[in-house]
């Protein structure tokens, strides 16, 4: 069966990508596992149509957790499933199934030749990408200013970005969402997707649990644009970086590999940065394993360092033509 798709959203570092498919009848939807308890040595299955041949199943175990693979001096898959499940082209973005039936993985073929070695992206690690491809902010070009985890009774608010929409209404870090309109909610995914296709402005009643009384809140979208000072914010408080956009074309006559980056025009005293000897005038080109262009992108990557929990974080800074490197704790950064 042949169906025509658009593509919505896709991330480069990941090779991941959403698409919608307009369907005149329901189409069988995978159940979805949990990849932070996986065992070494539990049995795996991946499926696909590898070198072209159909529903081709393969059975392994698997071999490890936690891989890092350099597949060329611009991508690198990080937190990989190793199999020895055979994953060959034709594989490539086909699921990764536990015993269970339950989806654990996204097959990714990236050793051609190899034999018994098999790579997957962790389920927990596809869903927190989708929930970024998804969101209003990057779809719509709206925003709403909280960033959650799941919990056994709905969502849980960890983080409410100050002069957000969602702060005007009145939510706070600790509320757990039950409902955004209509829809019940039981992760930062579906939050996304409940609010997707409203416009800035738009209000929609947000369900929440507080001190065990449950309160509806008004939320309205605001324009994704009023986020930028907020990112800029972000940056301050969590990094004690004040940045600004530098000039492209001046940063690759420093280095031509590098697209742009951001000036480091303050530090904090007592901050990390200040800690790890970032000054200003220095040019902030890279966090983690992205690019720093502008303050939305440093936003975007501390979400993700708080959602992961990472131990340090690497960054990248230009002084002068020099490219140097460092570690922020997370500890400094998680706050």
């Amino acid at each position: 069966r042949t169906v025509a798709a658009r593509l919505v959203s896709h991330d480069r570092r990941t090779d991941l990508a959403v698409i919608k498919i307009d369907s005149l009848t329901p189409l069988p939807v995978i159940r979805l596992g949990i990849s932070s308890d996986l065992l070494i040595g539990e049995t795996v299955l991946a499926l696909g149509n590898a070198y072209g041949y159909e529903h081709t199943v393969t059975r392994g175990i698997v071999s490890a957790l936690h891989r890092n693979v350099d597949v060329s001096p611009t991508q690198r898959y990080e937190d990989l499933i190793q199999t020895d499940a055979s994953i060959n082209p034709g594989n490539s973005g086909g699921p990764l199934l536990n015993i269970n039936g339950e989806m654990i993985g996204i097959n990714v073929a990236v050793r051609a030749g190899a034999q018994g070695i098999g790579f997957a992206i962790p389920v927990d690690s596809v869903l927190r990408v989708v929930t970024t491809l998804l969101s209003v902010e990057r779809v719509d070009h709206t925003w709403h200013g909280i960033v959650c985890r799941s919990c056994s009774t709905g969502v849980v608010v960890e983080t409410v970005h100050r002069e957000s929409p969602a702060e005007t209404v009145g939510m706070r870090a600790g509320d757990i969402i039950l409902r955004v309109g209509d829809q019940t909610v039981g992760s930062q995914l579906d939050i996304e997707r409940a609010l997707l296709g409203r416009k800035a402005g738009e209000i929609v009643a947000v369900t929440v649990t507080r001190e065990g009384g449950e309160e509806q809140l008004q939320l309205a979208l605001a324009e994704a644009r009023q986020q930028v000072a907020t990112a800029a914010e972000r940056a301050w408080e969590q990094l004690g970086l004040r940045l600004a956009p530098a000039v492209a074309d001046a940063v690759r006559q420093l280095q031509p590999r590098y697209r742009g980056g951001l000036l480091v025009q303050e530090v904090r005293f007592g901050s990390a940065a200040s800690d790890k000897g970032i000054r200003p005038g220095d040019i902030l080109v890279g966090l983690h394993v992205w690019e720093t262009i502008t303050p939305d992108n440093v936003s975007y990557i501390l979400d993700q360092i708080e959602s992961e929990q990472l131990d340090a974080v690497k960054f990248y800074i230009l002084r002068g033509r020099d490219t140097l490197f460092g570690h922020l704790a997370s500890d400094t950064i998680l706050r």
